[in-house]
């Protein structure tokens, strides 16, 4: 079989780079090894994921679909007594910022409608399990998968777009270059739904009832609120995983409790907790691939880098990546670049810079919860609300460094979190790009993990709990 671009993975990402590929008169093969619709995490949409969705006129679909609307996110500190709000927004053309929403979804029901769509728009799907990528003199050239009948064939591609999300397929294959394993992988989450909750009251856009509540505990330890249906809300707990062993419960009895302790106002939401859902755990959540992109392949989101879910900028990354993917994919076939080592290196720096902006927002957040507060309130309350958005590439005057705001004599949010973290970034062309030199991440005891190990599933990690 012989495909242009062959897309490993059908959800949000591997959807929307096939339908931004079909606005390039490419119509690509995707390979997809599971049945949807499928249960899967990461409801929440910023006004970023919903931009997208709209570029790609959905806008009137996500309607008709009934999904909840969103327009912030409130935190609640660890004693409940105070708060604050990011409002969902929006940039016009002129760049100016005016109130937004977007949707919480239901992921089983959204991921379908995706693929459908790029299915109906005209990419094709090859039901099948990726096996191991096809290389020839140092290039991707196709993937061998096994079908469901167990044959085993090879899809020869012009481009390999990697969008396996945590499976972090090429990465595991060691086609990339290596992946590390950074401190929030000591974390795991905790989740299921849960019915018959309290929500806000909607006098305000702070009290609008689709909104999603965080309830911070401390450091590593918080908790999710998000509104899916009118009676069905997805919750969720993340701590150090050393905690979960210490206490000895099983996975159910664990998120009961830290629901009915980890916060004094989350009782006010959920009184009683009725389980609609499987309790499910994901461990190891952060990590980063270098050289995820080469001659003949690219990875998009989780593909080759997550960082923690507090705020779902997920759906965001991978769909925006896949968006500035394709116009490159379509020049790569036509020739540009074809001879170069790394034929989409700028590319490559382009994403790193938007996610590290997310990176260094989120540690800053960690680090130090109340000036995190006021940054969202006082200091930098645009550039905050850009973040939040997903407004981490285009028009970013946030994202300058602390170095670049000392030389202009000026301040920016992300040079005060690197200030504060005692952090710089330097962009190379080697590996060492977009390594932070501070309190997060440190390379020469980074934990690498090994091409071709084994992925352990969720269970074999608990155990038989």
């Amino acid at each position: 079989m012989k495909t242009d671009v062959a897309i490993l993975g059908g959800g949000p990402g591997g959807s929307a780079a096939a339908m931004f590929l079909i606005k390039q008169d490419i119509r690509p093969l995707i390979i997809e090894g599971v049945r949807f619709p499928r249960y899967h995490i990461g409801e929440s949409m910023t006004g970023e994921a919903a931009h997208v969705v709209r570029d790609l006129g959905l806008e009137s679909e996500m309607n008709r679909r009934g999904y909840t609307v969103k327009k912030g996110v409130k935190v609640y500190g660890s004693t409940g007594s105070t708060t604050w709000f990011i409002p969902v927004t929006a940039r016009d053309k002129n760049w100016n910022l005016n109130e937004s929403y977007t949707w919480q979804v239901r992921r089983s029901d959204f991921d379908k409608m995706m693929l459908e769509e790029a299915l109906r728009r005209g990419a094709t799907l090859l039901e099948a399990k990726a096996t191991r990528p096809i290389l020839k003199d140092g290039a991707v050239c196709g993937v061998q998968v096994r079908m469901p009948d167990g044959e085993s064939i090879d899809v020869e591609t012009g481009v390999l777009v990697d969008a396996s999300g945590q499976a972090t397929f090429l990465a595991n294959q060691g086609v990339t270059g290596p992946k590390y394993l950074g401190n929030y992988d000591k974390q795991v989450a905790f989740f299921s739904q849960v019915v018959e909750t309290m929500r806000d009251d909607g006098s305000t856009r702070e009290a609008y009832p689709g909104n999603t509540v965080i309830f911070y505990q401390q450091k590593f330890h918080w908790s999710w609120f998000i509104p899916l249906e009118r009676n069905v809300v997805s919750v969720g707990v993340v701590v150090p995983s050393a905690y979960f062993f210490d206490r000895k419960e099983s996975k159910k009895d664990f998120l009961v409790r830290e629901l009915n302790e980890l916060n004094p106002v989350i009782r006010r939401y959920i009184p009683e907790i009725k389980l609609v859902e499987d309790v499910h755990v994901i461990p190891n959540y952060s990590y980063q691939v270098r050289r995820f992109t080469g001659k003949g392949f690219i990875c998009i989101g989780d593909a080759h880098r997550f960082i923690d879910p507090i705020f779902s900028f997920g759906l965001t990354v991978t769909m925006r990546e896949a968006e500035f993917a394709a116009p490159l994919i379509k020049e790569y076939l036509g020739g540009a670049h074809r001879d170069e080592a790394r034929p989409f290196a700028d590319h490559e720096k382009f994403c790193e810079q938007g996610t590290d902006v997310l990176e260094d927002m989120i540690d800053f957040f960690w680090e130090y919860p109340y000036g995190f507060a006021k940054y969202v309130y006082y200091d930098f309350k645009d550039q905050m609300t850009d973040m939040f958005a997903g407004r981490i590439y285009e028009h970013l005057p946030a994202s300058k460094s602390y170095h670049e705001c000392a030389a202009h004599g000026t301040e920016t949010a992300m040079g005060a979190f690197q200030k504060s973290l005692k952090r710089s970034r330097e962009y190379r062309d080697d590996d060492t790009y977009s390594i932070p030199i501070g309190s997060r991440y440190h390379p020469e005891r980074a934990t690498i993990w090994e091409p071709n190990a084994p992925v352990e599933s969720t269970e074999e990690w608990m155990g038989p709990r």
